[in-house]
This record gives structure tokens, C-alpha cells and sequence, in this order.
């Protein structure tokens, strides 16, 4: 059925109809509302099961009967392009609600502007429900919001982070349905889950004040909620911190009588200091409390061993992964970026093949992405970022065996190679990218790597395009593009042949980061400076050699060895670890480097063990790194896979070959979900490996 959806009458509040396009967009249409709908169904016989269809502009919290039963919607998904403007896909989530007895009450609170990077507005106020109801004896019934819904306005939601209760809510009024300009989908993945931890309680006597501090066990994303009880005012100052850090978030919140404030803004919270001052002359109570939210969890693979400062490792890089799962993978609940992180994302996804299982986020980040490539003209802001979707592409299919996945991102995927063909110049490399970004979090000879010049970017594009060349033509190969699978193979060998004349020090036996050459004063912006003429022999480029294949397999193997023995400069943060870890194993030295290179981490979680942190070592001095960052989580994918020498050979695990070892350990046991059940790998020294497969998987021999 067509969706119904109803705001506030705009002959009532004509100033709470429209709001900008996401939160990177300036403010001139910026208003935040939160309106407030309910309605009562009452029927003849006993339900059994309702099962309810929600969206929203911008966001939402459902509630049914009293209690919570989601929040949402699905995630546009977006990048740091396109902004200011509406985008053209929306998305409306689904749930089941099992209520007792003949009676539905709805409740919906609807935020109305984007606060936070990852939100995305259609410039208009707007909530649509609709429902089927099943009843005892089999009968069905649809209900939909219209006309005869109720709406307030909730002037106590002053702001993104800031509650007055002393401003009462509005009178309801009849719901106006408006034009529907969301035409929404229906998101393949479910509604997130979530737990309240409770903080603590604190009663305040007629004008005190307090400080309480409360820490949790490890870092949540969350909303923060309060109650308070009794016929005082209080003013609460939140200060959300993920560890003893200088860097935090606030909320405010004053909450008059029996009052409550659940927050929209979600937080990154380790640990919350609360001051509070009841401003009136009555004794009053307040609880506190975390409602934390997450993708659910249904399956959790471990992989442990006898060595505990790995297993910490591994535990927190799920933990940290865990939360990092919305309803779109974010690179950590205090950033909150779009998925023009992929990077990130493809890592996360990876991490979920061997801890959760569940790919369908991870689908549904690639068909996302994929729109905003159809509506950009194939362009990404992170230019490397957009041809690691093509690695994403084919990997997720792997594991997941979703065929489709494949057939309805080609039309992306030709767009992003016809543009990439634009930027390759008459020496046959990409000489005319709008930048060479994303490498690494680093600065070198205070240049970013985060959009590094020419000279310190242009070997690792040139290689992550070769990687995308050679999985585009297993993509199209795979969907029965015979001429598409040649032309990429073609432009690989060009490519690789090109990389290996230009950007190979013979004399060095290594790559180096990029050409001198200047660029024309029209490729110059703010996220591509003019080049350097210092040439720059780094690990990064000869980490993606070895990782791409792009160099035969003794050059790669003596690459690996140059960079663990320190004889090639520069360092990694976490994220570039993922592609050395991948390059070990790729050049058959991954029992001699493996535990070596996941040792880094160590003293990582020796200093914080309640999250994950961004990077090894700070960028440059001012950064502040979180500890929600799951892109530096690569163990939880990289040890399980060097464990067990697990290879996919058919797409959804129907083929798989494994090559175990100990690594150097005394024992490890490894679990990893696959669609057809748990493989279980137990390995100990001098024993036999013990191997469980599911029945529906081949275990091949070499």
C-alpha cells in the first residue's frame, strides 16, 4: 500500500515544516522540532501479532503499549559530496509487536534536523506508520497514520543536546497528512536493538547540588536518559567521556516534577560525570542511565587462545565492533561518519565474517553506496575509498553468497570505472584523480596523508585501482560479462606494467610513494596541494605491492621482509595494519609475522581496555583519538583467518579450503558463522587439528 505521512498542521506551525539537508549543509533552513504522535486502536478480538512499517524525517523513537519498540529510520548513508540537497532514496524500517489483550497504543517521537554527519533530511517534517494487524482467528487488518492521528509539539527539546522541561508540550491536535516526497524503501536489515544500563540514582534535597561520577565497563554508543521524580526542578550537566580524557561530550537537560528526557543524539560513552542542582525548594530524585544500541547480535563466534593479551585484543575489537554496527556500519559513535568511510566499513565487514556472521548491514552499506555512485557520476569523496567498494563488492558476495548483490551494483560499479578511466594520463597511470586521498592518518614532513600531495599518494591510488581492475573483472566475469571481464584484465595489465616501470626503484628494490612531477594549477583544491619534489620511499606503497599482487611473489616476499625489519621508513596506524596483515599471509610468512604484527596492539589495550583506540600514535599533536574506532579492529578478522588458512573457493561458503596453524601459539580454538552453520577449528601443539564443518560445506583438499 501507498505510504500515508502526517506532520504538524502547518496552519498551526508554520515555522516547524521544512529543516536543510543534512548537518554539513549551512544553517538556513536549519529548525528543530520534535513532534510528538499518538493513536489509539482498540478491536474486537485478540491480537496475535502486529507487524509495523515505520519512517521518519529525521528521526524517530516508536513506542507501542508504553514501551519502546524502535527507533530509526534505516540510514540514508551518504557521503561527503552531495550535500545540500535532498538525496533520492529513503528508507522505512520493519518490526514484529506481540501485544496482549485487543489494544494498540502508538506513540512516536519524531526529531525533525539533521544533527550528526550520518543523518540526512528530505528538507520536510514528516512520520508514516502503517501496520498489519493479525488477530486469533486468522483475519488480518491494515492501519496507517493519517488525518485522524494526534500531534503535539515537544518544546522541551530545545536543541540537539539540550532539554527544558519547564517548556510543557503543545496541545494535541489533528495530524495534516502532506505530500509524500520519501518515497521510501523498505530496508533489508533489522531494526537495531537495544539495553539500559542503569548509571545510578541521586536525590537531591531543595537546592543542593552534586557531582557523580559513573563508569561503565566499556565503551557503549548509547542515548543518555533521565527520569525524575517528585515535585522539584532539576538542572542536569552531562559531561559523556569514552575514557580520562580531555575530549567530551555534553548534554543539558532540566527536568521539572515527574519528568523524563531520552535523547536523540547518540554517544560514545565510557563514562558520564553528572552535575546536578535542584533549582526549587522540593526534595527531588533523579535516575540515570544509558539505553544502549546496536545492529542486533545473534550469533557471536569466538576465536580464543592460550595467550590472554591476545584474547583482551580480540574482545575489545568485537566489543568495539559491535557498537560501530547502527543501522549503517559508522567508523565510531562519536564521529558518526557517512559511509564515504568505506575503508572503515570493509574492514567492520570483514570483522563481522568472523565474530557475528549476519552480512546484511554490510549489503545493505555496498547497495547503499551504490546509489550515491549512481547519483554522483561514480565519484566518492575519498577517492581510495571508492575503489575499495569494488574489493567490498566481491568479498561480502563471497561470504555471503547474495548473488544479486553483484547484478545490482554493476550499473555503479561501470560508472566508477569510466570515471577512473578519465584520470589516467599518457604514461599510463592515474595522473588526473581529484586527489590522492585516503592512505593513512599520518602526517609526513608535515604533509597529510589523509590527502596527501602526488608524491605521497599516487603509488597507493595506483594500486588500489589495479586491486579494483582485477576484482571488476571476477565481478563481470561472475555475471556473465565476458567483454567487461577482458577490457578490466587489459587495463590491469597495463596498469601493473606501468606501476612496475615508473614507480619501481630498481636499484632501492622498492616502490616509491609517487612522481615529482607538478600538477596543473586547475587540479589544485583543498583536498589535493601542489606536489613536493622530495621523493618518498615509505612502507605504505610497498605494503599495497605486496598486498595487490602487483609485483611477482619473490618481490612481494622480500618486500614484507624489508618492512618488518625496519629497513623501509615511515610507520601505520591500525588501518594500514589490516593490508600488512593481508599481505603476510598472501606472501606465506604468516607464521613467522602474524603474532608480531597483532602484538602491536597490545599495549593499545594495556592503556585502554574499554574500546578500541584510532591509532597507534598521534597524527599530529592536537588530535585526540577516540576509543570507538572499530577500522583498527583487524585482528578479530586476521588471526581467526591465519589460524585456520580458511579460503572461500565457492561463494557462501559452499567450497572452502583450510591450511591451519598455530602461528607459534600452544593452542587456539577458532569459531567462524558461516550461512550454513559454525565451522569449528581447534588447534593444539603437537595434536592433530580437530575440524567441524556443516554438512552443506565442501572441505577441499589440497
Amino acid at each position: 500500500m501507498k505510504e500515508t505521512w502526517i506532520w504538524l498542521p502547518k496552519s498551526f506551525y508554520p515555522n516547524n515544516q521544512i529543516t536543510k539537508f543534512d548537518a554539513l549543509s549551512d544553517n538556513s533552513n536549519e529548525t528543530y522540532v520534535v513532534a510528538e504522535f499518538k493513536k489509539e486502536y482498540l478491536f474486537d478480538q485478540q491480537i496475535t501479532c502486529v507487524s509495523i512499517r515505520f519512517s521518519a524525517d529525521t528521526e524517530v523513537q516508536v513506542f507501542c503499549n508504553g514501551d519502546i519498540l524502535a527507533t530509526g529510520p534505516c540510514a540514508v548513508g551518504g557521503d561527503f559530496l552531495g550535500n545540500g540537497k535532498a538525496r533520492e532514496w529513503y528508507y522505512m524500517s520493519k518490526t514484529d509487536f506481540f501485544p496482549k489483550g485487543n489494544r494498540i497504543d502508538f506513540f512516536a517521537r519524531v526529531k525533525m534536523c539533521p544533527t550528526r554527519i550520518y543523518e540526512y533530511s528530505k528538507g520536510h517534517g514528516g512520520f508514516m506508520l502503517s501496520a498489519t494487524v493479525r488477530f486469533a482467528d486468522g483475519s488480518t487488518q491494515t492501519i496507517s497514520t493519517d488525518e485522524s492521528w494526534l500531534v503535539r509539539k515537544n518544546s522541551a527539546y530545545v536543541g540537539a543536546c539540550a532539554y527544558d522541561g519547564r517548556h510543557t508540550p503543545d496541545a494535541y491536535v489533528a495530524a495534516e497528512v502532506i505530500p509524500d516526497i520519501w518515497n521510501v524503501t523498505q530496508a533489508p536489515i533489522p531494526v537495531r536493538e537495544e539495553r539500559e544500563i542503569i548509571l545510578g540514582s541521586v536525590s537531591l534535597k531543595p537546592y543542593e547540588e552534586k557531582s557523580e561520577a559513573f563508569y561503565l565497563d566499556m565503551i557503549y554508543a548509547g542515548f543518555i536518559h533521565l527520569r525524575s521524580m517528585g515535585e522539584g526542578a532539576v538542572k542536569a550537566s552531562l559531561i559523556l567521556r569514552e575514557t580520562d580524557e580531555d575530549q567530551y561530550a555534553t548534554e543539558g537537560a532540566t527536568l521539572c516534577g515527574n519528568d523524563e528526557y531520552r535523547s536523540f543524539h547518540l554517544e560514545s560513552v565510557g563514562n558520564v560525570t553528572a552535575k546536578l542542582k535542584n533549582e526549587t525548594d522540593k526534595e527531588v530524585e533523579i535516575d540515570l542511565s544509558l539505553i544502549t544500541t546496536c545492529y542486533p547480535v545473534d550469533v557471536d563466534a569466538k576465536t580464543e587462545t592460550d595467550d590472554e593479551s591476545i584474547n583482551d585484543i580480540l574482545k575489545v575489537c568485537k566489543h568495539t565492533l559491535k557498537y560501530c554496527r547502527q543501522t549503517h556500519h559508522l567508523d565510531s559513535p562519536r564521529h558518526c561518519e557517512p559511509l564515504a568511510c568505506t575503508g572503515d566499513y570493509y574492514i567492520e565487514s570483514l570483522m563481522t565474517a568472523f565474530s557475528f556472521g549476519d552480512m546484511r548491514l554490510a549489503e545493505f552499506d555496498i547497495e547503499r553506496t551504490a546509489e550515491h555512485l549512481r547519483h554522483n557520476d561514480g565519484r566518492m569523496f575519498h577517492t581510495t575509498y571508492s575503489l575499495i567498494w569494488v574489493r567490498m563488492l566481491y568479498d561480502v558476495y563471497m561470504i555471503g553468497g547474495k548473488f544479486d548483490l553483484l547484478k545490482n551494483c554493476r550499473d555503479a560499479l561501470d560508472l566508477l570505472l569510466t570515471r577512473f578511466d578519465t584520470y589516467i594520463g599518457d604514461n599510463g597511470l592515474i595522473e588526473n584523480p581529484p586527489d590522492y586521498m585516503f592512505v593513512d592518518w599520518i602526517y609526513i614532513d608535515g604533509l597529510s596523508m589523509h590527502h596527501p600531495p602526488k608524491a605521497l599518494g599516487q603509488t597507493v591510488l595506483n594500486m588500489f585501482y589495479f586491486m579494483a581492475l582485477r576484482y571488476s573483472e571476477l565481478i563481470y566475469g561472475l555475471i556473465g560479462d565476458t567483454v567487461a571481464s577482458l577490457q578490466c584484465g587489459e587495463k590491469k595489465k597495463e596498469l601493473q606494467k606501468a606501476v612496475n616501470t615508473l614507480l619501481y626503484d630498481s636499484d632501492a628494490g622498492m616502490y616509491f610513494e609517487g612522481l615529482n612531477t607538478p600538477i596543473s594549477s586547475a587540479q589544485i583544491n583543498e583536498w589535493q596541494p601542489q606536489n613536493v619534489e622530495k621523493r618518498y620511499y615509505l612502507k605504505h606503497s610497498n605494503i599495497m605491492a605486496a598486498y595487490t599482487s602487483i609485483c611477482d611473489q619473490s618481490t612481494a616476499r622480500s618486500l614484507i621482509e624489508k618492512i618488518m625489519n625496519e629497513e623501509i621508513e615511515g610507520n601505520v596506524q591500525p588501518y594500514f595494519q589490516h593490508y600488512l596483515l593481508e599481505a603476510i599471509e598472501k606472501c606465506g610468512l604468516k607464521d613467522k609475522y602474524t603474532l608480531q604484527v597483532i602484538g602491536r596492539w597490545k599495549q593499545s589495550i594495556e592503556d585502554c581496555n574499554k574500546g578500541l583506540v584510532e591509532g597507534f600514535f598521534a597524527p599530529e599533536p592536537t588530535y585526540r583519538f577516540d576509543h570507538s574506532h572499530a577500522w583498527g579492529g583487524s585482528p578479530l578478522y586476521a588471526l581467526p583467518k591465519a589460524l585456520t588458512g580458511i579460503s572461500i573457493e565457492e561463494a557462501g561458503y559452499k567450497k572452502i579450503k583450510l591450511k591451519p596453524s598455530l602461528l607459534g601459539l600452544k593452542w587456539a580454538k577458532v569459531e567462524i558463522p558461516t550461512p550454513c552453520g559454525m565451522i569449528i577449528c581447534e588447534l593444539e601443539q603437537g595434536c592433530k587439528p580437530k575440524i567441524a564443518v556443516p554438512d552443506e560445506i565442501v572441505l577441499e583438499n589440497d
